[in-house]
């Protein structure tokens, strides 16, 4: 909830004072920021802490072994892109500062492997001041003091501004939990050794991440950044319910990894099960939310960004179908390496096929450049539900247990928060203020009240109230 609404105040103002030309740049240039800092980790955000859990050397020493590969992935990352810049600002000009984006490339892996660290100790607090709290909100503020005088330039400055302040907010707990590096010396050898054993991560997070940005890759080369601006503010709003996820990697990768050393392949299978169906049940709220008065969402950061509600309802709902694959690779990271990317191989391909024959199709048609720019969406929704199918069952092949999150109630709750936000928007355009001061609540009232008196276990409702001595049951 944290991350939610510390992210709207950077959106309205990304929006209403930068408008979808700069935005398109901006999106541009920071997809390849993204990506370099996440290949720059090699799958060490994940592979941590199975690293530390099988070794007997200090903890800090194998955390400062993954801090070295990732200077040295984020080193060649930044050189390349210092050399060829024209690669991230594709037919615009860059300021000097905008030059030196690149460079931000280390604090995005560092701040990654520190909280994955410190997430290992079950020191989750860490990650959500550094991700919930200052980064976002560095972002927002640097982003609304440089407009006036950094208009061309003030989002990337103000991006990078917030990747140093969550570096700075990781390195503090991380230094006060693990201490200095005492005794470590650079192994040549032995780092080499962690690349390699953690290829498979890397190449599974990278996969994920292109799942997830191909779409905004294809769009870059079909069409205008204005569009890429439009669709970009789309796919951030829908990102939102995304966090909830990513808000669980801290803890249920090393939960998973201690459940697999026991041999417990139920409790894995227990663990993915439950998560799914809060990160499910959650993500399904949320698109019902964002998607059903779509039109005044979207007009909330701009009027010329009401032409991406399409997307928006597609890439929202993308996320909910998503979560379960997500959860289940999880687990399968860890006892299925290369099948799991090569399910993920397959998905992304199909994805990419299905969303040039989508544009294609509806540029052959003569449908509007907004529908078109939807065909990325429409293409990643169906890729995610076809990858979360199959990963599911598979999974749940291998631990011989169910392990999808959905339960059939769910359906109901959906059924009942969409008759609600039709009602609401039904209402003529002067009313638009009530779908979203109104309606909004209403959809979110009927959906959890459904949900919460058919869909949820006792194990769910613990962790809804107190319990006596202070302990709640769980999966």
């Amino acid at each position: 909830m944290m991350r939610l609404v510390a992210r709207l105040p950077f959106l309205f103002i990304a929006g209403r004072l930068y408008g979808p030309d700069t935005l398109g740049t901006f999106a541009r240039a920071v997809l390849f920021v993204e990506v370099a800092s996440l290949l720059a980790t090699f799958g060490l955000k994940r592979g941590l802490a199975l690293a530390i859990a099988e070794t007997d050397r200090p903890h800090v020493q194998i955390v400062w072994d993954c801090l070295i590969v990732a200077a040295i992935a984020s080193a060649a990352a930044s050189g390349i892109l210092l050399l060829l810049p024209d690669l991230m600002y594709h037919g615009s000009t860059p300021t000097l500062l905008e030059r030196l984006l690149p460079c931000i490339i280390v604090a995005g892996a560092w701040s990654d492997l520190m909280l994955a660290a410190l997430a290992y100790r079950r020191n989750v607090q860490a990650t959500v001041t550094a991700r919930a709290i200052i980064e976002p909100w560095t972002i927002s503020i640097a982003a609304g003091v440089l407009y006036p005088i950094a208009r061309h330039d003030g989002l990337v400055i103000a991006y990078m501004l917030s990747m140093v302040a969550a570096l700075l907010a990781s390195f503090v707990p991380f230094v006060r939990s693990y201490g200095a590096p005492t005794g470590w010396r650079l192994h040549i050898g032995r780092t080499f050794a962690l690349i390699r054993r953690n290829a498979p991560l890397a190449g599974a997070d990278a996969l994920e991440w292109g799942t997830r940005n191909v779409d905004r890759s294809i769009l870059f080369l079909m069409f205008e950044p204005r569009i890429v601006g439009i669709y970009w503010m789309a796919q951030q709003v829908a990102s939102i319910p995304g966090k909830l996820k990513t808000s669980f990697d801290p803890i249920l990768g090393p939960v998973i990894t201690s459940s697999l050393a026991r041999g417990d392949t139920s409790g894995v299978a227990s663990q993915v099960r439950q998560v799914g169906f809060w990160i499910l049940a959650a993500q399904t709220g949320l698109a019902l939310m964002g998607s059903i008065p779509g039109e005044a969402v979207m007009g909330t950061v701009g009027p010329q960004f009401v032409a991406g509600t399409a997307a928006l309802a597609f890439l929202l709902f993308a996320e909910a179908a998503a979560s379960t694959g997500a959860v289940c690779e999880s687990a399968l990271v860890y006892i299925a390496r290369v099948e799991n990317m090569a399910i993920s191989i397959g998905m992304l391909l199909f994805q990419i096929a299905l969303s040039y024959g989508l544009i294609y199709a509806m540029q052959a048609l003569g449908w509007p450049v907004a529908y078109q720019a939807a065909g990325p969406a429409a293409a990643l929704f169906v890729s995610v539900t076809l990858t979360s199918v199959i990963k599911s069952n598979y999974l749940a092949r291998l631990l011989k247990a169910r392990v999808a999150g959905w339960r059939l109630p769910m359906l109901w709750a959906i059924l009942a928060a969409g008759t609600v936000g039709a009602a609401f928007t039904a209402l003529p355009p002067q009313y638009e203020w009530i779908e979203l001061a109104i309606g909004e609540p209403a959809i979110a009232g009927i959906y959890l009240f459904v949900l919460y008196r058919w869909a949820f276990k006792p194990e769910d409702r613990a962790l809804f109230r107190k319990m006596p001595g202070g302990t709640a049951a769980t999966a």
